[in-house]
């Protein structure tokens, strides 16, 4: 490795002193603090700077908003940070094929903005938008309720530019300038934590925004009720475009439904849903309700651990079942949102003991039943947990491929699945 004075010089003098300085306090990872942080102006500068750092020996973390910096593991090493900050515009919009490519570090706000101008949408609901960025939104594979009728963002993506370690720029999909054989790119990183290359630019499909929209809301009395209603409109020929249930230790369950249509569709939709439902009360409800997601994230404490579950969707009322008991054996306050899909965010509030514990008595018992549960933000004092649990019998395939792409294991090393 070269000295510290070595590789600030040569970091300069490919990005500019302007686009270099010493990392503060706010720029620690999970506890683990870097030496630089690295802003560079264009993707060029990025891989160069990344080169550099590969060849130096020194572990690189990208950065966009810094919103999610923090899920999973904290890295085994953290010797620069490289931002994608400056990487902020749309590059074209090709409103008239559904299509936009878009920079790394382009907010999503920003990005939907743009879009709406030409009626037009990129179908996706995450965290943060005022500061999430696409690279980080893709790296993190975030998504939210929208997800059960467009799909995920690696249904959304069909292109990509990722910087290589080795400083290599390359493509796949979309306009291509490079491509690399045998890997699709797009699939591949998105949810890759930054582990394989550092995502540069995305090409999206995109889909129109709404005419109009009406969300309707129901409670039922107690778990079985509510799974019941959820597959019952799953299996309908309602045309939602969400569906979410919402509990929280001591509260009834509440199930949530959105539709996207004319304002006869929506008269229609609402009719077919209260004759589905029967004798339960449905009401309409807010737009802010689909924020329940983002709502778990809103009162932060040291006492407070959120994470993802991923469930069949047929288990619903049984992790409903498993957090009722969690709380009232380990005195552990809990809610949770979950899509019907499966996908669900849940905040955990204890004694970081209690939190470890309760953590591990869920993973097990969704484990048991084909699920996972992914730690995203802990206390500090728990930063020794394993946010990912058991790595299926898949990790020996990403070590392999983060092999090719990061011989060095110089990204992110350590904050994926399986220590990757």
């Amino acid at each position: 490795m070269l000295k510290t004075s070595s590789i600030e010089e040569n970091l300069r003098a490919v990005l500019g002193s302007e686009n270099l300085r010493v990392a503060g306090a706010d720029d620690a990872v999970s506890g683990v603090h870097p030496q630089f942080v690295a802003e560079p102006d264009d993707e060029h500068q990025l891989a160069g700077a990344l080169s550099l750092a590969n060849d130096a020996g020194i572990a690189v973390v990208p950065r966009g908003g810094a919103t999610k910096l923090d899920w999973g593991n904290p890295p085994k090493r953290a010797e620069l940070i490289l931002s994608t900050v400056r990487l902020n515009q749309i590059v074209e919009h090709a409103w008239a094929d559904l299509t936009v490519t878009v920079e790394a570090g382009c907010t999503l706000q920003s990005l939907q903005k743009t879009l709406a101008q030409h009626g037009q949408r990129l179908a996706f609901d995450g965290l943060w938008p005022e500061r999430a960025t696409i690279g980080g939104v893709l790296s993190t594979n975030d998504s939210g309720a929208l997800r059960l009728r467009f799909g995920s963002l690696r249904d959304l993506i069909i292109g990509v530019t990722i910087a290589l370690p080795d400083g290599t720029l390359a493509s796949s999909g979309g306009k291509v300038v490079k491509n690399v054989a045998g890997y699709d790119l797009p699939k591949l990183v998105t949810g890759a934590f930054g582990t394989l290359g550092v995502i540069t630019r995305a090409v999206f499909r995109l889909h129109p925004l709404p005419r109009t929209a009406k969300t309707f809301s129901f409670t039922v009395k107690n778990s079985p009720a509510i799974q019941q209603h959820v597959l019952a409109i799953q299996d309908s020929h309602l045309a939602h475009t969400a569906l979410q249930v919402r509990c929280a230790s001591g509260e009834l369950p509440a199930t949530d439904v959105l539709f996207e249509a004319t304002d006869a569709g929506l008269t229609a939709q609402e009719s077919q849903l209260r004759k589905l439902l029967g004798s339960a009360r449905v009401e309409p409800s807010s737009e802010s309700i689909w924020n329940a997601r983002q709502a778990l994230w809103n009162s932060p404490t040291n006492t407070a651990l959120m994470a993802k579950l991923s469930l069949l969707p047929t288990d619903i009322a049984k992790t409903l079942d498993s957090l009722k008991k969690l709380g009232a054996s380990r005195k552990v306050n809990w809610k949770i949102v979950v899509q019907a899909i499966g996908i669900g965010m849940l905040r955990l509030e204890a004694e970081p003991a209690q939190l470890s514990a309760a953590v591990e008595q869920l993973r097990t018992e969704m484990q048991s039943r084909g699920g996972a549960l992914a730690v995203l933000r802990r206390p500090s004092e728990l930063y020794f947990m394993d946010a990912w649990g058991n790595a299926s019998d898949s990790v020996s395939l990403m070590r392999a491929v983060k092999h090719q792409l990061d011989p060095r294991n110089t990204l992110n090393p350590g904050r994926f699945v399986g220590g990757i």
